[in-house]
């Protein structure tokens, strides 16, 4: 019956295309849409999986504006739906388009129905896979790491693990949005563990870090005698990562007069070393990092917009630690873990008034502050457990969660927020997790059975 049949969602405004694409998915039960808010409506009601979406689509039919707004919709409502774009207007631009902004794939204009086929069933098989992995790690009382280094139990960060696997081997330049403190160092040795070039050398520089008149001779290196003090010839950051990857954190901290030279560098993939004729061809990868808004420094005139798109051709968000429930209280475990074996093993663990401080606290220096009030915090500890006070922590009010895809998945979502917490502080204790959340013992077991969540009994 259709009924069992996954649900493919076909947003396109040619009713003749509309149907020969309904007649050729006869595998899957076809939702039809013909523009944003039908497309939209449709997304809420059925919740597809897949969704093939034309870029023209009135009131811009010959353009492609429309079709991206129905795309960042679709990305912010359900980012896990994998979005087929096509267009036949300008192709490259729109597919690079497409995919910086969460699309799985593009196809161009005249359709090839069974082209199209073989795409939409990959992205259906690659949804129940990402599925699966989700509720497999959505299983609490043990460590979670993606990457091989990151310690997370949160969707949000788990689906930025996800993007970074995807473009580890693509000959692209990326860059990491985030606040500071989020990781974005221990992502991008992720990214470059995770690829072709992890073999080379992963070598990071804080832009931010070093005096002007210094950077350009650590990233491209001087020659002897360029300048006082330059006794010998000096390989900069950008040859010692040859092979490899370098990690260019706080981007936006680099002087104009400089960026033209990285520029140069992208383009050409030469430099050419401080107080140096020589031209030195380099084959290093570059992923970079930076806390400010470059669209307002490009708009300004800090930041060279021609630069901006070389080194951000696929551009990842990190979420902040309060966007990543559970985390807090995952990460702050396995930090006093680490500090206590080395500096008072004594501390075992968290007293509850400091597991219910590490959940309030809004965090707003991130995972380095939960580190540095851990460290801290064990070093200041008496006893056994770490307190509340030994983390110089108050409690503060839960912050509301952003407007969600539907009332039925803004509730699942609140559920598996408060359970997967509850399950953090708690150790996996099915008993102390249902006195916390209020609830009988067979409440929490049908919960946990709903939503996958299967942790071992402490």
């Amino acid at each position: 019956m259709s009924a069992s049949k996954p649900k493919l969602l076909v947003v396109e405004d040619d009713e003749g295309l509309q149907a020969q694409l309904k007649w050729a998915y006869d595998d899957f039960e076809v939702v039809q849409a013909f523009d944003r808010e039908t497309a939209l409506n449709a997304l809420r009601a059925d919740m597809p999986a897949v969704v093939t979406l034309d870029l023209g689509l009135p009131p811009d039919p010959d353009g492609t504006n429309e079709g991206f707004a129905v795309l960042d919709a679709i990305m912010a409502l359900k980012p896990d739906t994998k979005v087929i774009v096509a267009s036949g207007h300008g192709a490259r631009e729109s597919a690079l388009e497409a995919i910086k902004r969460g699309a799985y794939d593009f196809y161009q204009k005249p359709v090839d129905i069974e082209r199209l086929g073989l795409i939409v069933e990959r992205a259906f098989k690659l949804f129940q896979i990402e599925s699966e992995n989700r509720s497999l790690a959505e299983r609490v009382g043990e460590d979670k790491r993606v990457l091989g280094r990151m310690i997370t139990a949160a969707p949000e960060m788990q689906k930025v693990a996800r993007t970074i696997e995807r473009v580890a081997n693509a000959n692209v330049s990326v860059m990491l949005l985030g606040a500071s403190g989020t990781g974005k160092e221990l992502l991008a040795r992720g990214l470059h563990d995770a690829s072709d070039r992890s073999g080379g050398a992963f070598v990071a520089i804080n832009c931010a870090a070093i005096p002007e008149n210094l950077l350009e001779s650590e990233l491209f290196g001087h020659e002897k005698g360029a300048f006082t003090g330059a006794v010998k010839t000096t390989e900069g950051k950008i040859e010692q990562a040859n092979g490899g990857t370098l990690f260019l954190d706080e981007v936006g901290d680099i002087p104009l007069p400089l960026q033209v030279k990285l520029l140069r560098f992208l383009q050409e993939r030469t430099i050419e070393r401080v107080g140096g004729r020589q031209t030195i061809a380099v084959d290093t990868r570059i992923v970079c990092a930076t806390h400010q808004d470059l669209e307002a420094m490009i708009a300004d005139g800090r930041f060279r917009e021609d630069l901006f798109y070389r080194l951000a051709e696929i551009v990842v968000k990190i979420p902040t630690l309060t966007e990543r429930p559970g985390d807090a209280v995952l990460l702050a475990k396995s930090f006093l873990t680490r500090f206590a074996k080395e500096m008072n093993p004594q501390v075992k663990g968290f007293a509850p008034d400091a597991l219910a401080a590490i959940d309030g606290w809004p965090w707003p220096g991130n995972v380095r502050e939960l580190e540095n009030r851990v460290k801290r915090a064990v070093i200041m500890a008496d006893g056994k457990l770490v307190s509340a006070e030994d983390l110089d922590l108050l409690q503060d009010g839960e912050e509301g969660d952003e407007l969600a895809l539907n009332l039925k998945t803004a509730r699942e979502q609140a559920d598996r927020r408060m359970i997967r917490q509850a399950l953090a502080r708690s150790e996996g204790n099915i008993s102390n997790t249902a006195k916390l959340l209020g609830i009988s013992r067979p409440t929490l077991y049908d919960l946990l059975k709903q939503y996958e969540l299967r942790p071992e009994d402490a």
